[in-house]
């Protein structure tokens, strides 16, 4: 027999093989993201449609993570069927990626669009839920795993950057929709987790959770704290290119966040504070980040506050999935990462709205206004860091 701290070579190999195909998983997945967030609107100009009707457009992936997102979640949970979901909204995404390529009309893009989103933005929740059963299941770690879709994010912006002086605008589409065909196609290589162990009665409700005010609190800090990015999102490169930044440097200071994002991620195993601190400082350095920013501080400060998105998203991001690993049964995760999407897409969308008003009247002021809100974010966690800390929900395994 292995001694007790020793991990079986069958269950090493088991652990390896999960941790290699989710790690592809989250690379295609956030590779489409990264093709599609700089350059979906770009195609949509290049087709024709209006200024007004991109608007509109480009809000339907936030409106669909807080209406249909947590139902599509809580269906493939119920139906044990979380591969299985991840694998065919890959297929359909691509089918209708392809569907939305081929209309011209503003009208006809937003109803295919709106039918595609549907099925597209419960993936990474989806994806999300399976990552942290496998984590209970081979006690992994999520930041290591969590880094190939920042990079991958990087890269796919990237290389759809290079494309666009090679091919015409209006083929940009078809780099989308391959990228979603390629994440379909590695889709098909996760494996079925160990089945879930039956859930004590007092859990079997989903609605058990909205009960549970220690996972509103983790949903809430974590839709503030993430959605104080809304004006760096928005404005950054607006107000960048009125200070006189040329186009490399804005893309640089971009790839600065995230590759101090991917460098938060990679070292997360060696963090011993806990969850709840990490978002509580993740919080604090949100607040001097967009402190700092709304001074329109020289190129140089700049760059090294670029360098704080590793703590204020990546620290959020980690500390938040640690803590949904602890409070939430694993019978009902998937339903726990829709409602965390669903709350995240409520505050953010609000937010947007916000930050839009705001900038168009006072703005690089407009960051005062995110530095409050993170602040907000961090306070929720900080009164209720005693209640996550007490009695977590014990970890069952997934499937």
């Amino acid at each position: 027999m292995s001694p007790p701290s020793q991990i079986p070579t069958a269950s090493q190999a088991a652990a390896k093989r999960f941790a290699t195909r989710l790690a592809l998983v989250y690379a295609t997945g956030f590779g489409i993201v990264g093709t599609h967030q700089p350059f979906f609107p770009v195609w949509l100009k290049a087709v024709g449609v209006d200024a007004a009707w991109i608007g509109v457009i480009t809000a339907v992936p936030s409106v669909t993570r807080f209406t249909t997102l947590p139902f599509v979640t809580s269906f493939a949970e119920r139906h044990q069927a979380l591969r299985g979901g991840i694998i065919a909204m890959g297929f359909a995404t691509t089918v209708g990626l392809a569907i939305v390529g081929l209309q011209h009309l503003a009208v006809l893009i937003f109803l295919a669009y709106a039918l595609t989103c549907c099925i597209w933005t419960p993936m990474v929740p989806l994806i999300d839920a399976y990552a942290l059963r496998g984590i209970r299941q081979f006690g992994l770690k999520y930041g290591p795993l969590r880094l190939w879709g920042s990079a991958a994010f990087i890269a796919g912006a990237l290389a759809c950057g290079a494309l666009i002086d090679v091919i015409a605008a209006r083929d940009l589409i078809w780099i989308i929709t391959a990228m979603a065909a390629l994440s379909a196609l590695v889709s098909l290589g996760l494996k079925p987790l160990a089945p879930l162990k039956p859930a004590p009665v007092a859990h079997q409700g989903a609605s058990a959770l909205l009960r549970d005010k220690g996972f509103l609190a983790i949903i809430l800090a974590s839709a503030l704290i993430q959605s104080s990015h809304a004006a760096y999102y928005v404005v950054a490169s607006i107000t960048w290119q009125q200070e006189g930044f040329g186009g490399l440097t804005i893309a640089t200071l971009w790839t600065l966040g995230v590759l101090a994002e991917i460098v938060v991620f990679a070292l997360s195993p060696r963090l011993t504070l806990p969850p709840a601190m990490l978002v509580i400082i993740a919080a604090s350095c949100a607040v001097a980040r967009w402190l700092i920013t709304a001074q329109a501080p020289p190129i140089a400060i700049l760059a090294v506050v670029q360098t704080m998105h590793g703590l204020t998203f990546g620290l959020t991001q980690v500390g938040t999935m640690a803590l949904m690993v602890r409070r939430v049964p694993g019978h009902v995760v998937a339903r726990g990462q829709g409602y965390l999407a669903a709350c995240s897409g409520m505050v953010t969308g609000s937010v947007y709205i916000l930050t839009g008003a705001i900038f168009a009247r006072y703005g690089q002021n407009v960051y005062f206004v995110m530095a409050g809100i993170a602040a907000c974010g961090g306070l929720v966690m900080f009164s209720a860091r005693r209640l996550l800390m007490d009695h977590p929900h014990s970890a069952e395994s997934g499937g």
